[in-house]
């Protein structure tokens, strides 16, 4: 996408026709249901059709609520609503079960009648009422998964209560007092209980806290107490997560779920709905701003203008298997702001950067998620991560969450296979490798049995495969950081201590190995390894094709270790910064 000027809401209004104008041609003839491709997930065609219907509303129901017009929209979701919940018709969307999908797209209807029951319930006739209620009030007779999406069935009641039919508050108030039990520190929440779900990701930020927020102001008469907290919560977050964004406007890669994208800023936007500035006003719009741009600068649309499944471009290797050609539209949760009235002092702010505390080069340790941040001279981020993750996971959570450095200029990969190192492409990661015929397979962290974090470096402790024991401290310094592994092995293997992946095909592109050292460059990054310690040899991975988040085609400087049973001490120095 070229960028586009983003100040006042007629900037942003014209951006959501941007994304949204492609869609309007593919709405079935009943309007229920959007089909935008034939890429497989867990759920069924009833089903995805039902979220590609759903998520246009983030953005739709917050415009119309600040005024907006659109009456051929209007007219489709009038007419859907009534035909996907119509046991009878051709569109139905189907009787739900436990775990079902349509619990998801539900939150999005939910706040639309909230929000502007002018457009989405009154017009219905009282048949497509009972039938639209009768469809959502389902949620409250089958298992939830216990983590965001209980906040799917709180939304879902408090819209049956708003429009008079039959709710459920004794599960709403169970569910949310579940969910104050994931509370952390700092605003942090784990998305689920603890000692199942421990990681923190953007599943805080675009659903635990985003709806939190949304409840604070839809039930703020209900329960005041509960709203006051949540905004509270909100007001201490919105300080701590500053701080995983660029000056450039990205958003730390991390965890799963990117496909959602832009839905990176949308915390910030629900801030400034429910009349919350944990930062200044000028500095949330900055933030929302950049990171808008930024992807906006990127080719995550398709020749139609639709949306596609990946990062910073069209990517499935990356994708999780609840990854629908309708999901990437979760992220218009961040046009909330199209709610705000034409004479909001938002829209008439002037972007500002982050603040001097937030951008000022250094290292900052977050015990709330486990990470420790690392600002460079260049503005770029750097968050070393502890590997603390789930076991029940959705897929390349090694890839997504036990990376030793996620960085906001290159992005990490996502591996193809563990047959060889180049499918593998483990960028940031320290692999082994038990040479075969085949190439070998590769053998990296997954999961940390215990970590450390302090003032100045990250330890953690974790086995990639049986026989083998890794400590690992990650130190920041200036330009970069340095690892030192501590390997017990009782077998004899290859250990490649891997940096950033470089995009080739690029402007300026160059690489070399030498020596105990390996380096690679274009015009716009670069990337140095140097083995310090344990008599490395500087390489360079040849990544596959399309496994980078960032970038189609890179390679990985690295460096080769020897690994003989028993302990070694290994040392890499790893520089992302130009000294």
């Amino acid at each position: 996408m070229s960028t586009m000027k983003l100040n006042d809401r007629n900037d942003f209004t014209a951006l959501m026709r941007k994304l949204l104008d492609p869609l309007v041609p593919l709405y079935s003839p009943g309007g229920a249901r959007l089909m935008l491709g034939e890429t497989g997930v867990t759920y069924d065609k009833p089903a995805i059709g039902l979220e590609g219907f759903s998520r246009p509303l983030w953005a739709l129901a917050p415009f119309w609520l600040g005024g907006g017009r659109w009456p051929e929209m209007e007219a489709i979701y009038q007419k859907g609503l009534a035909a996907g919940t119509d046991p009878a018709g051709p569109e139905y969307w189907g009787d739900t079960k436990d775990y079902d999908q349509c619990f998801v797209e539900m939150a999005a209807i939910a706040c639309a009648m909230m929000e502007v029951p002018q457009i989405v319930w009154e017009p219905l006739d009282d048949g497509a009422k009972r039938s639209l209620a009768r469809w959502l009030y389902s949620i409250n007779e089958h298992f939830v998964p216990h983590c965001n999406w209980l906040f799917f069935r709180v939304l879902v009641n408090l819209a049956l209560e708003r429009v008079g039919m039959p709710f459920d508050g004794d599960i709403v108030e169970k569910d949310l007092a579940e969910m104050d039990g994931w509370y952390v520190s700092d605003g942090w929440y784990t998305d689920g209980p603890a000692d199942v779900k421990p990681q923190k990701d953007y599943y805080i930020p675009w659903a635990l806290q985003y709806y939190g927020l949304l409840y604070s102001v839809f039930a703020a008469e209900k329960d005041p107490a509960r709203a006051e907290v949540y905004r509270r919560r909100a007001m201490e977050f919105g300080v701590s997560f500053a701080a995983w964004f660029d000056e450039n406007g990205a958003a730390l890669p991390y965890g799963r779920s990117l496909t959602y994208r832009f839905g990176q800023c949308a915390f910030y936007a629900a801030c400034v709905w429910a009349g919350l500035e944990p930062l200044p006003l000028p500095v949330m719009k900055g933030v929302i701003v950049r990171n808008l741009q930024w992807w906006l600068d990127r080719p995550i649309l398709d020749r139609d203008g639709v949306l596609t499944i990946g990062y910073c471009y069209p990517d499935l290797y990356m994708s999780e298997r609840y990854n629908a050609p309708g999901s990437p539209y979760w992220g218009m949760k961040s046009f909330l702001l199209l709610a705000l009235p034409e004479d909001h002092p938002f829209w008439r702010a002037e972007a500002a950067p982050l603040p001097a505390d937030i951008a000022v080069t250094g290292v900052y340790p977050q015990p709330a998620t486990g990470l420790l941040l690392q600002r460079l001279p260049d503005g770029q981020l750097n968050a070393y991560a502890a590997g603390e993750v789930e076991y029940s996971e959705h897929g390349q959570f090694a890839e997504k969450y036990a990376k030793f450095c996620y960085n906001t200029r290159f992005g990490f990969s996502a591996s193809r296979s563990y047959v060889n190192l180049e499918q593998t492409a483990p960028d940031s990661m320290l692999a082994f490798v038990l040479p075969g015929k085949d190439g070998g397979w590769t053998f990296v962290r997954r999961h940390s049995e215990s970590f450390k974090l302090c003032a100045d470096r990250l330890v953690s402790v974790w086995r990639p495969m049986p026989g083998v024991h890794v400590t690992t401290e990650l130190i920041p310094c200036e330009g970069g950081h340095i690892r030192r592994h501590t390997v017990e092995s009782d077998i004899a293997c290859e250990a490649y201590d891997c940096g950033f992946a470089v995009p080739k095909f690029a402007p300026g592109f160059a690489q070399r190995a030498q020596g105990a050292e390996a380096e690679a460059h274009n015009d716009s990054a670069a990337c140095r390894v140097l083995s310090q310690e344990g008599g490395g040899q500087g390489v360079i991975v040849e990544a596959w094709p399309n496994t980078s988040l960032y970038s189609p085609n890179t390679v990985i400087p690295a460096v080769r270790y020897d690994i003989r049973p028993g302990t070694a001490e290994l040392k890499t120095y790893v520089n992302s910064h130009a000294e």
